[in-house]
């Protein structure tokens, strides 16, 4: 017997005809190289009708891949909304690949036109003569004037908007329809495409609003760091919509200053961003005064935060951190980092403790974790094993890739690289990726364990863990360390050495510690270890 229940498409139409219904008044703000831009929801609405028809007119059909090349602000959630609402298929473009990259997924994708910041087209002509089944190039542009370009054929974002018309009927559209689609940033490889359907986006958006996930409402101001190139931005451009919340965009404006100047004068209560990021707006909120009483949470993921940083944030910012988990593949939110009721009686140190997992999976997310035999490891918050998952809005394979395959369980779960630990609460503890674990005498030593260790220190400011080989061990951990700037030549090794010796067996303690100026960093902002592996293959052989 079926359940006689209507037949409702969960789609992105939806969160686009409630947001201009209940949150017309409410603003999207955007940080441009000439100022400040300020529109209403209502504005958005009608721009986006507009947009559909320049999407039209230019010849793109339901299906068809448009893609996106551009940083985070109001013209690029347009495009957010108008490619998928009018049945095709937005292609977020990682402008941090490299050319060879980039032309690949170009090409993959087979992406009919790219709209593109014009402060970006640099990046984009030194690959126009291996991207030539692109049949428009539209340039984004806040001065007015034409830019000087070799892209052909061309044409002005707010030039076509102008001669659009306010109102486009949208198709019906089915709930499995491809809706948006993100590579994959091919750290072990060509980068691999994930394609999301309406549904998938519709389902991940509820939860990100979900109380214990990270409770979005219409009462936010919300400024997403992530860039809208990289997983949708973790889904904020489409939950905070749904919500009603308002949005504040950066752009290019990265920067600390940049970003503590807008979550002051925006009154932000709530952004999300790697820890790169928030390393450095630590260091300035220390050292500079900002008003930050209106934030509420800052969502840290791509990488762990360090339990000290989240500490210190807090203690000494007033600035509560959320950890939570995701990848390309799962939409990309997995787990969250909040606590249960049962532990507001636990000591400090252990809520820490568990605020420095990555989490328990949302409601729709399931995870396991596997060892190598392929047995089930127990939740102990011990035993170590690959982290796999499965739900509604992870993929169950990558776009016309026939790599897929060993990607994927035999019985439908996601092989995710991470090695994990899962303790009795149900709380996940990424330990290391499985390419990045140092296996010094047929045992594992987890390079995060050591860098998050490191960078309790006060005057580390970044620390990788990489695995060097050796004659005897097979490997050994080196730290690559960044001190901060105001530290600069007052930290020795053996100072950092004993500062973690407490914490660990003898044997997992690095051989070395060598200093850096920066550490390498990935198009989405991780430290970059097979750049630092390269580097440092030989030391001490």
């Amino acid at each position: 017997m079926q359940g006689l229940m209507m037949d409702y498409p969960l789609t992105i139409q939806t969160i686009l005809e409630r947001v201009n219904q209940f949150y017309p008044r409410k603003e999207v703000i955007s940080k441009l190289p000439t100022g400040v831009h300020r529109y209403t929801y209502g504005d958005f609405y009608r721009r986006v009708h507009r947009l559909a028809n320049v999407l039209q007119d230019l010849g793109v059909k339901p299906g068809d891949r448009v893609a996106t090349f551009s940083w985070n602000h109001y013209r690029h959630l347009e495009l957010y909304y108008a490619i998928p609402c009018m049945g095709a298929v937005l292609h977020t473009l990682n402008i941090r690949l490299f050319p060879e990259q980039l032309a690949y997924v170009i090409n993959h994708a087979e992406d009919k036109a790219i709209f593109v910041d014009a402060s970006l087209l640099p990046l984009v002509e030194r690959i126009k003569e291996h991207i030539g089944g692109v049949g428009t190039f539209v340039i984004m542009n806040d001065t007015g004037q034409p830019p000087q370009t070799a892209l052909e054929p061309l044409a002005d974002y707010e030039g076509l908007m102008a001669g659009a018309a306010e109102t486009f009927a949208f198709p019906q559209l089915g709930e499995n329809d491809a809706a948006v689609m993100c590579y994959t940033s091919g750290t072990t490889g060509e980068p691999k495409g994930a394609v999301y359907s309406h549904r998938a986006i519709y389902l991940h958006s509820m939860a990100e609003c979900m109380a214990d996930t990270l409770a979005l409402s219409e009462r936010d101001t919300i400024m997403p760091v992530v860039p809208m190139f990289h997983a949708n931005a973790w889904g904020v451009p489409f939950a905070a919509p749904m919500t009603g919340a308002s949005q504040v965009f950066p752009g290019p404006f990265m920067k600390p200053p940049d970003l503590a100047g807008l979550i002051q004068d925006e009154k932000v209560t709530f952004t999300a961003g790697v820890p790169t990021l928030w390393f450095g707006l630590y260091h300035l909120l220390m050292q500079e005064d900002y008003d930050m009483s209106s934030l509420r949470a800052m969502v840290v993921g791509g990488a762990a935060m360090p339990q000290s940083l989240i500490e210190d944030f807090e203690k000494n910012l007033g600035i509560r951190v959320i950890h939570a988990w995701g990848m390309t593949e799962t939409t990309p939110l997995g787990t969250v980092a909040n606590l249960k009721s049962n532990m507001d009686s636990w000591s400090e140190a252990d809520r820490y403790s568990v605020r420095a997992k990555q989490g328990t999976p949302v409601p729709g997310v399931e995870i396991r974790a596997m060892d190598e035999a392929g047995n089930i490891v127990p939740w102990d918050g011990q035993t170590m094993g690959e982290l796999q998952v499965r739900g509604p809005w992870v993929i169950r394979s990558y776009y016309n890739d026939p790599r897929s395959p060993q990607s994927f369980t035999d019985d439908g779960w996601l092989h995710t690289g991470d090695v994990v630990t899962i303790d009795p609460e149900g709380y996940m503890q990424i330990t290391d990726r499985t390419k990045d674990l140092v296996k010094s005498g047929g045992e594992w030593i987890s390079s995060q364990a050591l860098e998050n260790a490191l960078m309790a220190h006060d005057k580390v400011l970044e620390a990788a863990v990489i695995a060097i080989p050796h004659p005897e061990w097979q490997e050994r951990p080196l730290a690559c360390v960044v001190i901060a700037p105001e530290h600069k030549d007052q930290v020795t090794k053996e100072e950092l050495l004993a500062f973690i010796r407490p914490k660990f067996a003898k044997w997992w303690l690095p051989d070395d510690v060598v200093f850096v100026e920066e550490l390498p960093k990935t198009s989405v902002g991780k430290f970059d270890k097979k750049v630092l592996r390269e580097r440092y293959k030989e030391y001490g052989l």
